[in-house]
């Protein structure tokens, strides 16, 4: 892989757990950082810790990004359109937390109308299945009769939140489990849930795109808090 821009592309030292500072990432691809290292949770701990995170595909090297500007949604500014409180008023769903996670890692690898393959790797789910283990990364599952219709997952470190991906089986169903994340997370007084990348469906549900250094900022604001608390699947669940 190549890249142009003043940054530099390191490649990391498996033995050796560290990155180089964000400022090096690369322009094109925008916030490419760094290949290489692991997926181990020392490694993956290490990288969010900074506000990196991986992203590649079965054929690739691990990547990792600190992309410029930043995904992210901000809980206190958060607002429910119109058209979505009309969906949670209707209450078709039940909103559970850390009851599924396996259930929906694998839902968020299943193929989508909207691109080939999946980057969760099998390797990159185990990471997470593991991450999920020792209590660092947690899912929302939406049902409905019953059946898992959508949710997502993510990292938890202090009072951040880093989302990763997200699904639906059901029209609205991924919407309904972004709504009530932020909700909780609101709650337990998160200053910002990390998006990573902008894209409409993220826009839609009131996403915003600030500098690094801003996002920055605010990672280091949330990493200064107490963790949020445990167990997750104690939260409340809706419907």
């Amino acid at each position: 892989m190549t890249g142009t821009n003043d940054g530099h592309l390191t490649l990391l030292d498996p033995e050796t757990i560290g990155f180089p500072p964000t400022r090096f990432a690369l322009k094109d691809p925008d916030g490419l950082l760094a290949i290489g290292g692991d997926l181990s949770p020392d490694w993956l701990l290490a990288a969010y810790r900074r506000g990196i995170f991986p992203w590649y595909s079965d054929d690739q090297p691990i990547l990792w990004w600190s992309p410029s500007p930043r995904c992210v949604v901000l809980p206190g500014q958060f607002r429910i359109g119109r058209t979505m409180r009309k969906v949670l008023r209707r209450g078709n769903f039940r909103v559970t937390f850390d009851r599924a996670f396996g259930e929906v890692i694998e839902a968020c690898r299943g193929p989508r109308t909207d691109q080939a393959g999946t980057w969760i790797t099998d390797e990159m789910a185990d990471a997470y299945r593991e991450m999920h283990r020792l209590g660092h990364a947690h899912s929302v599952e939406v049902w409905r009769e019953g059946e898992l219709a959508g949710g997502l997952y993510g990292i938890a470190q202090g009072r951040i939140f880093f989302g990763e991906s997200m699904f639906h089986r059901v029209t609205d169903a991924s919407k309904v489990a972004f709504v009530h994340l932020v909700r909780q997370l609101e709650l337990w007084g998160c200053p910002m849930i990390d998006c990573q990348v902008s894209n409409p469906h993220l826009s839609s549900l009131g996403a915003v795109e600030v500098p690094r250094e801003d996002f920055e900022r605010l990672l280091e604001t949330g990493l200064q808090q107490p963790p949020f608390p445990q167990p997750w699947e104690m939260a409340w669940s809706y419907g």
